[in-house]
């Protein structure tokens, strides 16, 4: 793709960059930009200005920079009038590479399958390389200003960064077992390690969702069609299953590349190779329409294929993280295991030594957004831990994609430097990827103790718990499937409406809004019906035996712009605010989340030999966007302090 720079040069010295294949490369990128700029101009009252700098633009080569570079003192006062022109030029070029370009810094290196080098020292030498290119175009930069005396006085540290926006180690994409059906992919090569530049923001084309993500009746990936140098590969693990992602190099699909790497977890590719993935998503195809977007299940080749066109209304991070999250739930209701549209955090409770009273001293998120139940945990060394029976938890991101609409400015800063930022300036849902929790903790499964639904609309008068779990198993179930909500607007649902969707859409949806199988979904629909009553079997005669605690929480995100709760109302609730509505209320049921966690521990210990002093907590809270799973979890650590003092 002529508007990404790929570079695969070894440079080590400022001539060795100016004389390199990437330098002349992202030179005729800019000239072409700029040249186009000025063209658009040609019929203003500037004309013979624009004329003669389109003359200048396209006669400087690399060649005008090395003669400058290795030039001694200059002789004459035309040179260093031209020259600095030239440096002037240099200036916009290096800029315009900060601020606008997409770079890729690449090494192949297939030997890393053979080696016994550690994951950690391939990560640190693709870090080393970031770091290298980085100082050496300031370097060469500040040289250049020397040469024109453009660097007199005090030298001003300015904080640029220049580092490239991804550097990565890739392998050869025929490592990787695929079927002849689908051989073009083979010649992607596969990312394996990354090392990504952060604080940086991207804008997109689109800003919400509007288009479902449905199966398919054919397979959308065209063999003949698909241009393998058109592509990268990166191998995610989302659950416990290897989805491979293929993003077209072109401008608003390559964008999705740094936020997918903050987002989910590597495949460890050692693993990998020779193997078959589970999945593979293609995002961007130009030889697609809207009729391909959506996923389909090859049951010759057993593999899932997800594909979102080269679509400008596509051009979108929710179109690249939903549907590799729908892959993964696909996979789990064909694997017998319950997804999850939640969030899930581990709470460490602990006891006072002379109270016996309990206190939350630490938390770890299992899932910011899903993740899936399952009755076996996988990851247990000693198969003697292993509890039947019960419903062990496991997540699928490692990031979150945060909304910023409801945050506070303690939260947006703690995010600073480590996000990747999308339509940061859109007024609403703007949008960033930040790292919230480790592979160890996604990965393994914590026994479920709290599982509640999300409601985030209906209003709970002040001296009730906005924790109702004394409801029937029963009761419970029928929140879940009925999935209400008060909509954000950030997906086609208007603002402030109550949207239905069963079981808070877990990606796909499988039921319409009066609970009928949709019919692209129907037999994944009545699977999932089938997992569930075992499930709820199971849930039940815990709930009954005291061992996990079911029902509903009330966040009041949306309670304020929710047309049915009158000013009357919301005063009699304690609320003087409609506007303040979205942050007092969360922190409400917070501080109802903590007591109910406390009390869980509680119970929890009675059944534990004598002396425990520390018992996990495990709280699922399942809902769509905006039910406030995020801004509970923020209030939560503010209530209890966790967060650093900034």
């Amino acid at each position: 793709m002529s508007e990404i720079l790929e570079i695969r040069d070894g440079c080590k010295t400022p001539l060795d960059l100016l004389k390199s294949n990437a330098f002349e490369q992202y030179l005729n990128i800019y000239k072409k930009q700029f040249v186009k700029e000025l063209k658009s101009r040609e019929q203003s009252d500037q004309k013979e200005e624009v004329l003669h700098k389109k003359e200048f633009v396209e006669e400087v080569s690399p060649k005008t920079f090395i003669k400058i570079l290795e030039s001694k003192e200059s002789t004459s006062s035309f040179n260093i009038s031209k020259n600095k022109e030239y440096i002037r030029f240099a200036e916009g070029l290096f800029h315009h590479y900060r601020k606008k370009s997409y770079t890729r810094l690449i090494k192949l290196h297939d030997e890393i399958l053979s080696s016994k080098e550690s994951a950690e020292s391939i990560k640190d030498r693709i870090s080393k390389r970031a770091h290298n290119l980085n100082d050496l175009i300031l370097e060469t930069r500040r040289i250049l200003l020397s040469k024109v005396d453009f660097s007199i006085g005090v030298r001003r540290s300015q904080g640029l960064e220049c580092q490239p926006n991804v550097t990565c180690g890739e392998i050869s994409g025929s490592n990787i077992d695929l079927p002849r059906t689908y051989s073009k992919l083979n010649q992607v090569s596969l990312t394996t390690h990354a090392d990504m530049r952060t604080g940086i923001h991207y804008t997109t084309h689109a800003n919400k969702r509007a288009f479902p993500f449905f199966a398919l009746k054919q397979n959308p990936f065209k063999n003949e069609k698909f241009n393998p140098s058109d592509y990268v590969a990166i191998p995610f693990e989302v659950g416990q299953w290897n989805i491979i992602a293929y993003i077209h190099k072109s401008r608003g699909c390559i964008e999705l590349e740094p936020g997918l790497l903050n987002l989910f977890p590597f495949s460890k590719v050692r693993k990998l190779s020779g193997k078959r993935p589970d999945g593979v998503f293609i995002f961007g195809c130009p030889h697609s329409s809207m009729d391909d977007l959506g996923y389909y299940y090859d049951e010759t080749e057993n593999l899932l294929v997800g594909l979102i066109p080269n679509i400008d209304d596509c051009k979108y991070f929710g179109y690249g993280k939903k549907p590799i999250l729908t892959l993964h739930n696909v996979l789990c209701i064909l694997n017998n295991h319950l997804p999850l549209h939640c969030g899930c955090t581990r709470y460490v409770v602990k006891f006072d030594s002379k109270t016996n009273e309990p206190y939350i001293s630490d938390s770890f998120i299992k899932a910011d957004d899903m993740g899936r139940a399952s009755l076996f945990n996988g990851n247990v060394e000693d198969f003697n831990d292993f509890k039947v029976d019960v419903p062990y938890f496991f997540g699928t991101e490692t990031g979150a994609f945060a909304c910023l609409d409801g945050f506070s400015e303690h939260t947006k800063m703690q995010m600073e430097g480590r996000e990747i930022g999308y339509n940061k300036h859109a007024g609403t849902n703007a949008r960033q990827i930040v790292p919230v929790t480790d592979y160890t903790e996604v990965s393994t499964g914590s026994e479920l103790d709290i599982l509640l639904y999300l409601n985030n609309y209906d209003l709970i008068e002040p001296g009730k718990s906005c924790m109702n779990v004394n409801m029937d198993v029963d009761e419970a179930l029928e929140h879940f499937r009925k999935g209400a909500r008060v909509a954000a607007g950030s997906t086609q649902t208007h603002r402030g409406k109550v949207e239905i969707s069963y079981w808070a859409n877990p990606f796909p949806l499988l039921k319409d809004e009066n609970w009928k199988d949709l019919p692209e979904h129907e037999d994944l629909s009545k699977k999932f019906m089938v997992i569930e009553k075992k499930f709820f079997n199971i849930i039940k005669k815990r709930v009954e035996s005291g061992k996990m605690k079911i029902g509903v929480a009330h966040s009041m995100l949306m309670a304020g712009v929710y047309a049915e709760n009158t000013d009357d109302k919301l005063k009699k609730c304690g609320f003087k605010n409609r506007d303040l509505v979205e942050h007092e209320g969360p922190e409400r049921a917070a501080r109802d989340m903590i007591n109910l966690i406390k009390q869980a521990a509680l119970e929890k210990k009675k059944d534990l030999p004598e002396g425990i002093r520390e018992i996990n907590i495990t709280v699922a809270t399942v809902g769509d966007s905006r039910t406030g799973k995020s801004e509970m979890s923020e209030k939560m650590e503010e209530v209890l302090s966790m967060k650093g003092i900034y």
